[in-house]
């Protein structure tokens, strides 16, 4: 246990170079997961599902607007 009369060193500043290095660093580690988790696989619905269903909308839509 710290006695009251002991004094504790302060942490270390971080440069604003430090910090910045930080928050790219994670974000760097973020999106090397993101890749792998995407690369592995295990996708519910097909892209090409997705990329179908994407233009029978829009096709439904630009049918909206040009028979209105």
């Amino acid at each position: 246990m710290s006695r009251p009369d002991q004094q504790h060193p302060l942490p270390s500043e971080r440069s604003e170079a430090d910090v910045r290095r930080g928050r790219i660093d994670r974000r760097r580690e973020r999106i090397r997961d993101e890749v792998r988790r995407n690369r592995a696989g295990g996708h519910r619905v097909p892209t090409w599902v997705l990329a179908a269903l994407l233009g029978l909308i829009l096709a439904g839509w630009l049918l909206l607007i040009i028979t209105s």
